[in-house]
């Protein structure tokens, strides 16, 4: 949810301007700062800055979307298995990408289009698993995870044939065993984009929605590729945290929580979108608190109202996080016996006049009872420039927090 100021809503961010009574209390009540989520290096996406939020060293387990969200859906990776995130876009004619999400593409419209996939390009190498909505796994057995590819929410409107992948420069016959080299990897994907667009766009489903007037589902766009991850139990780093829960509708959010020995609790109605079912993922995350030490609840809706730069439908998803999340959790929690500690943070920006991620520091909010509030009167990217907790930096929120 973190923006930018933008000039419709007076020179305002989103969150500013967004009426947010539970979050500025909780910022009057608690203590604020700013912590960078993306380390120097990598890209400023959901996948690093959610793992570096919850103590983990990128260095030493990031590997990428792909292996998070296979843990999320399910699938064991085998060996030698390289899995990559795969989205379903939309391309118009002129050769542009005009969304990353195939225009809004729904699970079950997403079903018959992923079996498709595999009648037509799989292969005992390439299999797809379907996820949710526009959001899949690509499988290449034996393929290598050092190629380049461009994440389709950080390209709107722009050509996508330059965008296709590529190598890592200076490895292209790098050799793994058992894997193929980079170049091999990325012209077989490459193959598959292709080829890919000519059937997706003559399928029944998007002969309808082209009938209809409707975006097209009309090509793959595989990316953030890995291995499988070496990540230890969040217990095994922070030893109260002997039982916890993750809440999300997106598969990368729950494959992390599952590589940091979290339970997966799946919420019906929950859709990453500003649909989503915030009273089930709330009585989720309040139910889960009575019985575990930790919950980790996330909401995609204002990250992806970012990316169709719709300025008030992000002011709206801000709005529900606050009234439909963040007070009652608040409000069913405040006199429990055992004191509930509660952080309010952004994964990352996702500015609506950019539609893509940036990696600036992110505002957040710790509020636990009894705890010496610092100066800070609301909650938002500039006044929690003058919190308590100045500028922390990766593992160091989630220590303060277990400290806490």
């Amino acid at each position: 949810m973190a923006d930018n100021p933008v000039a419709s809503l007076g020179d305002k961010t989103p969150l500013q301007y967004a009426n947010t009574p539970y979050m500025d209390m909780l910022a009057r009540t608690g203590c604020t700062g700013r912590l960078i989520t993306v380390p120097e290096g990598y890209m400023p996406g959901s996948e690093v800055a959610n793992t570096a939020i919850l103590g983990y060293d990128l260095d030493n387990v990031y590997e990428g979307r792909g292996p998070l969200e296979a843990a999320s859906i399910g699938y064991e990776m085998e060996a030698k298995d390289l899995a990559l995130r795969c989205n379903i876009i939309s391309v118009r004619e002129d050769g542009t990408i005009k969304t990353h999400n195939g225009g809004n593409l729904t699970t079950e419209d997403a079903e018959p289009l992923i079996d498709y996939l595999n009648e037509n390009l799989g292969t005992d190498k390439v299999k797809w698993i379907r996820g949710i909505q526009y959001r899949h796994l690509l499988i290449v057995n034996g393929g290598s995870k050092h190629i380049v590819c461009a994440p389709p929410h950080d390209h709107p409107n722009q050509p996508w044939m330059p965008l296709l992948v590529r190598p890592i420069e200076g490895m292209e016959n790098y050799k793994e065993e058992g894997r193929m080299t980079p170049k091999e990897t990325a012209d077989l994907l490459n193959d598959l984009i292709l080829r890919s667009k000519e059937l997706l766009e003559n399928h029944p489903l998007n002969v309808r929605r082209k009938a209809e007037g409707c975006d097209l589902a009309n090509i793959i766009w595989p990316w953030s590729g890995g291995y499988r991850p070496a990540m230890k139990p969040l217990g095994e780093i922070y030893p109260s945290i002997k039982s916890g829960a993750v809440i999300s509708a997106v598969d990368l959010i729950r494959g992390i929580g599952h590589y940091a020995g979290l339970d997966i609790i799946e919420v019906e109605g929950a859709t990453g979108l500003w649909d989503t079912n915030y009273e089930g993922k709330t009585a989720a995350a309040i139910d889960n608190l009575r019985s575990k030490d930790f919950v980790f609840l996330h909401v995609e809706a204002s990250d992806e109202a970012g990316h169709d730069g719709d300025i008030d439908l992000k002011v709206k998803t801000i709005e529900n996080l606050d009234a439909r999340m963040v007070g009652p959790i608040y409000e069913a929690t405040k006199d429990w016996d055992e004191p509930v500690c509660i952080a309010v943070l952004p994964d990352h920006y996702t500015p609506v006049e950019k539609r893509i991620h940036v990696g600036e520091p992110v505002p957040f909010i710790i509020h636990a009872p009894g705890m010496k509030p610092d100066s800070v009167q609301s909650y938002d990217e500039f006044s929690c420039v003058n919190g308590a907790y100045g500028i922390l930096r990766l593992h160091e929120f989630m220590d303060t927090l277990m400290k806490i």
